[in-house]
């Protein structure tokens, strides 16, 4: 592909002589061998510089420790994910893991199809077994899900995963998972983080320390087997039981699972097919491809000038337009227009992600269907004159599997579910109707994860736990989780039994979000709607539950251009970005920390946000909340959050409410704001509470967690 071909050719020119010469590490050697890392290296190759940014982010990590690599030169320690790092971070977590348990320690590793991951794998799994820790790994990819499900379902310390999610091809990044199958929470990350400082000090104390790497045949590096077995087998005793599986196999029409390129098509289709059900279903894209087949990919910036850009792989993307109009530029490359024609109207589309954990649903319909659309505020593409596709936002399209697949089941016990405060008001309002409790929590699925483990442990007992909003939510005895989910689109479900490992460990459901849990729920669904559309149900569920919070929103502020292939450049204005960001997210935190110790009241707040903001009203606004990653306002009629990223220079704006048009002149003025202070800030939030207020924030978030 030419884009690629030209990604390539600028990365080539970009890199210095003295890094593509660099060959430290040769893993095409398959024999043992031993790297000596030197004084001289930490001096040569910056590793103090790039461990700084590494325990930056671990400690704020909110899916794995990602960030941009050089693609053709992975030895390149100018970016933060390179071989000599993730060199350096397997070493220390074997130390840490050597330091919990003297006995046999197996862990799983697998991976996606970003550039470099196959190398990265071996090299991780060649320093385990070194360590005498025992490796399972697959001949090829695997879904991030499955990597989570065996760490669990065999009992194992751990696992490693390589991938970034639903990010740009140039980024890749290892997600540490627990013995749960749960990605490590901050303080976890930072156990080996410690270590990787004691090498690196060890290294300039004596001069040199020694890296062992395995033989590529060593016996502790193992294949995985039976483990599509296992997982469909899971898969029954829950979302794809009896009922289901009929629905999916009476349905008269193909549905079209979206690859990206991804690792979806290799493991999903032969589950679909131990479930008898993969002649349901056509794919495109299933060729595995790091640059998944131009997909987001543009050769201008978003202000038009030309340069190679990167809008990720994620469905639900918006971007505007130079004349102001919006699109979805991630859809716009899938070729759509083409693709689809000929199928027939109602046709599903589900777009999974490069590790298979996310999902959109898109569908498509009749344009005369467009009025009914924009007024259930259903965002769509035109594919030709006579037929657009919906594009339902996770919120829309979770409401609708949970409506699905919780139907009756109230009645049949306490079921609750666990959401992150950025997702929907209408999964709050739906569980109220339907008597399912709800727990909220701060952004990411470890958040998730740590309700659930809180949960297990109170089994038998009356279940009480606390939300980041710091209400405590009683669950009654042996509660049944329903959903768990987010608004970027991952999801999991619960089942009706609780999952149990092969010692008898038992879980309400799985650590990990999953695509393909998902991909079941929506079919069966589809296929229990026959000929009546998706967007149609929605607005039943709306009716039937007197849902008023209807709308939702999402905005993503880039504060520079993550495609950029010089490091240098994008060190810099990811800097500069990261303090625009940061500023953004103080001018708000600072208000829901001044509030939660009462330094200031709500009616103060309103007075500065109306000051600031003189164009919006704050006059109903009812609180402002810290919870956990992002600054939370509720209003009577909507909420706002501001969330700035932990990892990179963005901010994302979120809102919810019953106006589509206010909840998006809302989040996009609060998200774009500047975080200037104000004189009417300033007066009521003192400098030195201004400068403590994420310290503040972080002992509040460690109390939750923990808690």
């Amino acid at each position: 592909m030419q884009l690629e071909q030209e990604l390539f050719k600028s990365v080539e020119e970009k890199t210095p002589q003295h890094i593509k010469e660099l060959d430290l590490i040769d893993l095409s050697n398959p024999e043992a061998f031993t790297f000596t890392l030197t004084k001289k290296h930490i001096q040569d190759l910056g590793l103090k510089e790039w461990f700084a940014g590494y325990e930056k982010e671990a400690k704020v990590s909110t899916a794995g420790i990602r960030g941009p690599q050089n693609i053709l030169y992975p030895q390149d320690t100018r970016f933060p994910i390179n071989l000599i790092g993730i060199t350096l971070a397997t070493v220390a977590k074997a130390l840490v893991a050597r330091g919990k348990c003297s006995g046999e320690i197996v862990k799983i590793a697998g991976r996606e199809v970003r550039y470099n991951s196959e190398l990265y794998l071996d090299a991780i799994a060649r320093i385990q077994a070194a360590n005498g820790i025992k490796t399972l790994v697959k001949s090829g990819t695997m879904p991030i899900w499955m990597a989570s499900f065996l760490a669990f379902k065999l009992d194992l310390f751990g696992g490693e995963y390589i991938t970034s999610s639903h990010g740009i091809s140039v980024k890749n990044a290892t997600k540490d998972l627990n013995s749960q199958g749960s990605q490590y929470l901050p303080e976890e990350s930072m156990e080996f983080v410690d270590k990787i400082r004691e090498i690196l000090d060890e290294t300039e104390r004596t001069g040199s320390y020694k890296i062992k790497f395995s033989a590529k045949n060593d016996p502790l590096i193992e294949n995985l087997k039976g483990d599509i077995d296992l997982y469909a087998k899971y898969l029954k005793s829950g979302v794809a039981g009896a009922e289901n599986l009929g629905a999916i196999k009476s349905c008269g029409k193909k549905i079209i699972i979206e690859n990206v390129g991804g690792c979806a098509y290799a493991t999903l289709n032969k589950v679909l097919e131990k479930l008898g059900i993969a002649d349901k279903y056509d794919w495109f894209n299933t060729e595995e491809d790091p640059f998944f087949h131009g997909i987001g990919k543009y050769d201008h910036t978003p202000d038009g000038k030309k340069a190679f850009y990167d809008y990720s792989v994620d469905a639900t993307v918006v971007a505007t337009r130079q004349d102001g109009t919006k699109f979805f530029p991630v859809i716009e490359t899938m070729g759509y227009d083409k693709k689809l024609a000929g199928k027939p109207s109602g046709t599903v589309v589900l777009i999974t992600d490069p590790d298979h954990d996310r999902l959109t649903i898109t569908q498509t319909e009749p344009s005369s269907r467009i009025p009914e659309l924009e007024r259930l505020g259903i965002d769509y593409v035109r594919l030709d004159e006579d037929t657009v596709l919906t594009v339902f936002s996770a919120n829309q399209a979770f409401l609708m599997l949970m409506d699905f697949q919780g139907k009756g089941k109230s009645e049949q016990g306490a079921r609750f579910m666990i959401k992150t405060t950025a997702s929907a008001l209408s999964w709050d309002e739906w569980a109220a109707k339907n008597g399912v409790k709800v727990v909220n929590v701060p952004v990411g699925f470890k958040e998730i994860a740590n309700i659930m483990k809180k949960v297990e442990s109170q089994v038998g007992q009356n279940v009480k736990v606390a939300d980041v909003f710091g209400n405590v939510i009683e669950l009654g005895k042996n509660p049944k989780l329903l959903f768990a989910g987010e608004e970027s689109g991952g999801m999991i479900m619960g089942t009706e039994e609780l999952v149990r490992s092969q010692c008898g460990r038992s879980a309400v459901a799985m650590r990990e979000k999953s695509a393909a849990e998902a991909i079941i729920v929506a079919s069966a669904l589809t296929a229990e709607l026959k000929d009546t559309p998706l967007s149609a149900y929605l607005e039943e569920i709306f009716d039937k539950n007197s849902i008023v919070g209807r709308f939702d929103t999402r905005v993503d502020i880039s504060y520079y251009n993550e495609s950029e292939p010089d490091i240098e450049k994008l060190k810099q204005s990811k800097i500069l970005g990261e303090a625009k960001r940061t500023k953004n997210d103080l001018f708000y935190l600072s208000l829901a920390i001044a509030l939660r110790e009462g330094v200031l009241g709500i009616i103060d707040i309103r007075t500065i946000l109306n000051d600031a903001f003189k164009s919006l009203i704050f006059d109903n606004l009812k609180a402002v909340k810290f919870v956990g990653d992002g600054t939370y306002l509720e209003f009577t009629d909507k909420f706002i959050e501001i969330r700035p990223s932990g990892t990179d220079a963005k901010t994302k704006a979120y809102g919810g409410g019953s106006d589509k048009r206010v909840i998006e002149l809302y989040a996009g003025a609060l998200g774009n704001y500047s975080g200037e202070r104000t004189q009417m800030h300033r007066k009521f939030i003192s400098d030195n509470f201004y400068a403590a207020a994420k310290d503040k924030a972080m002992s509040y978030y460690l109390e939750f967690v923990n808690g």
